[in-house]
C-alpha cells in the first residue's frame, strides 16, 4: 500500500509540474518551509548555591537553596509560514533561606545559619506559554505573539505580548522590535514574628520566650498593594558585516509599578533593640521600595567566524535604573568544532554593579527611613562566571525513539562567584527531537 501510494505521489507531482511547465505566465517560485516538521525539546537543569547573606533574614544566615527544572518546548509547522510553540516547565526547589519565613515550626533551634524543616521550605513552580509565529512569503517579515501564566506558592503571573522583524538587504540586516507586558499578583507572606502585629492579627506568638529586648513591639504594617505591573519594550538591529563577522544592537526598556518589595524578607535598624526567640533575631520590619522602577540596558553582541572550527562570541552590556543602580557585563564563548557532530563551549562571564540607593547591610538602616533593603541582590558586588558545554548535533536524525528522530543534545556546566560569600552553579541539558 505504501508502495502504491508513493507511485500516485509521484505521479501527481509530474502532472503538476508538466501544468507549470506549460503555464509560463504564471510561473510560482519554490517557498521553503519556516519549519519542516514538529520538534520537541527536553530541557533540565540543576542548580545549586550558597552564601551567608539571606535576605529573608535581613542579610545574615544561610542563602543555601537547589533548584531543579524540566521543560518541554514543542514547536509544530501549522503550515508553510505558520509555527505554533508550547512551552510548558516545572521547576521545584528546596530553600533553607526561605524555611526561615517561619524558623520555629521545624523541630531544630532556630538560628538564621540553620534551615528550618517547615512548610516554607519548599516550593513548586510551573509554567505554561504558548507563542505563534508567520512568515510572509519572501521571508523578510515575521510577525509573533505570545500569552504565558506562571504560578507558585506566593506568586501568580499572567504575560502577554508579541513582536515583528524586517529582514533587508538580501537579508543581511535585520530590524526587530518586541513588546511585553506582566500582570502579577503576591500572596503576601510574611515573617512569622510580624504577623500578630499586622492588619489582621494573625499567627502565633510566644513572647515569653524572648530574649535581649523583652518588649518586641515592632511598628509594622502589612502593604496595601498585592499587584506588580511590568511593561517592556525591546528594539533590536543586527548586521553581517562581513561573510566571516555578524554583529548585533540591542535596547531594552523596562517599567515596573505595584509591590515590588518582597514580603518575607526582613531588615533590621540599627536604632533598635535586638529581640530574639532562640538564636533567631526578630525582625523590626520587612523591606520597604518603591513601587516603581524604570530599567534601561543596552549592549551589543559581535561574532567573528575565525575558520570553520571556530567561532568567538562576544557580549557586552550596560544597565541602569532609578533605583540607583548601574552594572557592566562582558562575556565571550569560544565554540570549537571538533568533528562533524561534536562542538565545545569553554566561556567567561564578568559582571559588576553598583548598590541601590536603598540597601543596606545587617542593623545599617534606621527607622527613621522610608525605603530600606538587605537583599544582596541589590548590593555592590562583582561576580565572575566560567562555563563549559558540549554540543552534539546529527542532522540525518539515525537514532529513533518511537516516532521521533534524535537531533542532538546539549550539555553545560556554569559556575557562579561573587566577591561576597555567595556562589552557584547550574548544569543544563537539552535533547532535540524531530517528527519522522
Amino acid at each position: 500500500m505504501t508502495h502504491l501510494k508513493n507511485l500516485v505521489l509521484v505521479f501527481l507531482l509530474g502532472i503538476g509540474c508538466w501544468a507549470s511547465a506549460q503555464d509560463t505566465g504564471n510561473v510560482q517560485t519554490y517557498k521553503k518551509r519556516v519549519l519542516e516538521t514538529t520538534e520537541v525539546d527536553f530541557l533540565s537543569s540543576y542548580y545549586a548555591q550558597t552564601g551567608d547573606n539571606a535576605a529573608v533574614s535581613g542579610g545574615i544566615g544561610t542563602e543555601e537553596l537547589t533548584d531543579a527544572t524540566g521543560t518541554f518546548v514543542v514547536s509544530i509547522p501549522l503550515n508553510d509560514d505558520d509555527v505554533l510553540t508550547i512551552d510548558a516547565g516545572v521547576s521545584a526547589y528546596t530553600s533553607a533561606s526561605s524555611s526561615n519565613i517561619d524558623p520555629f515550626d521545624g523541630v531544630r533551634r532556630a538560628d538564621p545559619f540553620v534551615a528550618s524543616s517547615g512548610a516554607s521550605s519548599g516550593d513548586v513552580w510551573v509554567n505554561l506559554t504558548g507563542s505563534y509565529s508567520h512568515s510572509s512569503d519572501d521571508r523578510n517579515n515575521i510577525v509573533s505573539g505570545k500569552l504565558s501564566v506562571s504560578s507558585e506558592y506566593d506568586y501568580f503571573s499572567i504575560g502577554f505580548g508579541g513582536s515583528y522583524s524586517r529582514l533587508f538587504n538580501e537579508k543581511n540586516t535585520e530590524l526587530s522590535l518586541n513588546a511585553t507586558v506582566y500582570l502579577d499578583s503576591w500572596n503576601t507572606i510574611y515573617p512569622f514574628e510580624l504577623r500578630p502585629f499586622g492588619n489582621n492579627g494573625i499567627g502565633f506568638f510566644r513572647p515569653t520566650e524572648i530574649t535581649g529586648n523583652v518588649n518586641y513591639s515592632p511598628n509594622f504594617t502589612e502593604f496595601e498593594k498585592t499587584n506588580r505591573n511590568s511593561y517592556t519594550f525591546g528594539l533590536g538591529f543586527s548586521q553581517i558585516l562581513h561573510k566571516n563577522l555578524q554583529g548585533s544592537l540591542a535596547l531594552d526598556l523596562v517599567q515596573q509599578q505595584g509591590l515590588l518589595s518582597t514580603p518575607f524578607q526582613r531588615v533590621y535598624f540599627s536604632d533598635v533593640a535586638d529581640s530574639f526567640i532562640e538564636g533567631f533575631q526578630l525582625a523590626d520590619d520587612v523591606e520597604r521600595l518603591p513601587d516603581s522602577r524604570f530599567k534601561i540596558a543596552m549592549g551589543g553582541r559581535l561574532n567573528w567566524f575565525l575558520n570553520q572550527s571556530i567561532t568567538v562570541r562576544t557580549f557586552y552590556r550596560y544597565y541602569l535604573d532609578d533605583w540607583g543602580i548601574n552594572s557592566h557585563t562582558a562575556s565571550v564563548e569560544v565554540p570549537v568544532k571538533i568533528s562533524d557532530t561534536f562542538t565545545l563551549y569553554p566561556s567567561y562571564r564578568y559582571y559588576q554593579q553598583t548598590a541601590a540607593d536603598y540597601f543596606g547591610g545587617y542593623e545599617t538602616h534606621l527607622s527613621t527611613q522610608e525605603f530600606y533593603t538587605s537583599d544582596f541582590d541589590l548590593s555592590q558586588y562583582v561576580a565572575n562566571q566560567f562555563g563549559f558545554g558540549v554540543s552534539y548535533t546529527d542532522i540525518f536524525t539515525q537514532l529513533h525513539i518511537w516516532e521521533f528522530g534524535f537531533k542532538g543534545f546539549d550539555l553545560k556546566f556554569y559556575k557562579y562567584d561573587r566577591d561576597t560569600t555567595f556562589g552557584s552553579y547550574i548544569v543544563t541539558g537539552g535533547f532535540t527531537f524531530v517528527m519522522d
